[in-house]
């Protein structure tokens, strides 16, 4: 019995390793088909999603492509507006340079003039003539021909740069130009002491030309009682009403008044305004007879306004009776048309028949 139970049992043991070496096959092959199903679908998958990968890509390339142009439109405009700018900045600083160069040009011809003016004007004769000609042509800009006289010889025998004629009581004013130039110059240059001696000098200078005009152009009886002294350079001109006041009050006393060019033109613009008016005075007569008859003429002007007033009146009422007879004409006319005929009214300017008596009457 135990044999036959041992025989059962591995009767029983190879049943059951078969049926389970059958399970592991079953399972096996089924592990494998769902491996291959596996990846049968992941590969589907991988396909499809490198599909969309490469859709993706595409697409994202076509965008960055498109991007890129138009940032690389936008960068070459850009780029062209800036270099149009730089060369319109390049062309417009060439030609500011250009205008610097001739600009430079022109100071250095000016620079070498104003040098050869300083030579020019370093010889007193020289500087005397410069201030003749500018007195010569401030008073021939300002003033008639017949106000002035140049180079006038007084009875003393002295020749004044300019004579102004003047009406009475002023009279004959003497111009003459002066020029002190050594020391005013010496005093901007060298040291303090020299500057401070050419400062004395240049006062010195100035009342020495103060008092040979008192005493060459001022003559009673022929001059006027005071005569002016031109001084041709606004910088001198500043420096002594400046800084040397006691120079001003001296001249002043000597009844000698120091101009400059631009002062000048001031005296010369009133001693023209009295001329005028000295030539209207004489004029005055004129005036007014030419006054007179213009009243006269204004006043038959009057006249005759009014009585073209009067005809414009008349005319104007002339007018409204022709209308007011033209109305009543055109209304009669239109009665006629209509057939609206009325009996005449009875007017005084009819003759009337007399009436036949009846018997007994």
């Amino acid at each position: 019995m135990a044999e036959v139970a041992l025989a059962i049992a591995l009767v029983v043991l190879v049943l059951g390793l078969g049926l389970v070496l059958k399970m592991n096959s079953t399972l096996e092959q089924k592990h494998r088909q769902m491996l291959s199903d596996l990846h049968d679908g992941l590969t589907r998958q991988g396909d499809r999603l490198s599909g969309h990968l490469t859709e993706l890509r595409e697409a994202i390339a076509g965008k960055l492509d498109a991007r890129l142009d138009q940032i690389s439109s936008r960068v070459s405009e850009r780029l062209d507006e800036g270099f149009r700018k730089t060369n319109e900045t390049f062309v417009s600083v060439m030609q500011r340079l250009a205008t610097i160069d001739e600009a430079q040009k022109k100071i250095e011809t000016l620079t070498g003039s104003v040098v050869s003016l300083q030579e020019l004007l370093g010889d007193k004769k020289t500087r005397g003539a410069f201030g003749e000609v500018q007195l010569e042509a401030l008073v021939r800009n300002v003033l008639p021909p017949s106000a002035f006289e140049l180079q006038y010889t007084l009875s003393n025998g002295m020749r004044v740069d300019c004579a102004l004629r003047l009406p009475e009581p002023t009279g004959l004013v003497c111009v003459d130009s002066k020029f002190p130039l050594e020391n005013y110059n010496r005093m901007f240059e060298g040291s303090d002491t020299d500057r401070a001696a050419a400062k004395r000098q240049f006062r010195a200078d100035v009342r020495k030309h103060v008092d040979d005009i008192a005493k060459k152009y001022i003559i009673a009886n022929e001059t006027s009682d005071g005569a002016v002294m031109f001084v041709p350079a606004e910088a001198v001109f500043a420096e002594i009403h400046a800084y040397h006041a006691e120079v001003v009050e001296y001249a002043i006393g000597r009844r000698v008044w120091i101009v400059s060019p631009t002062t000048l033109m001031a005296v010369l613009n009133t001693a023209r305004a009295v001329l005028k008016d000295v030539e209207t005075r004489k004029q005055i007569h004129v005036i007014r007879e030419a006054l007179s008859r213009l009243g006269q003429d204004f006043q038959r002007f009057d006249e005759r306004m009014k009585k073209l007033a009067d005809h414009i009146r008349q005319a104007h009422q002339d007018a409204e009776d022709v209308q007011t007879s033209s109305r009543k004409i055109s209304q009669q006319f239109q009665r006629i048309e209509s057939a609206d005929l009325e009996p005449p009214e009875p007017s005084s300017n009819v003759v009337r028949l007399p009436e036949e008596r009846k018997p007994g009457g």
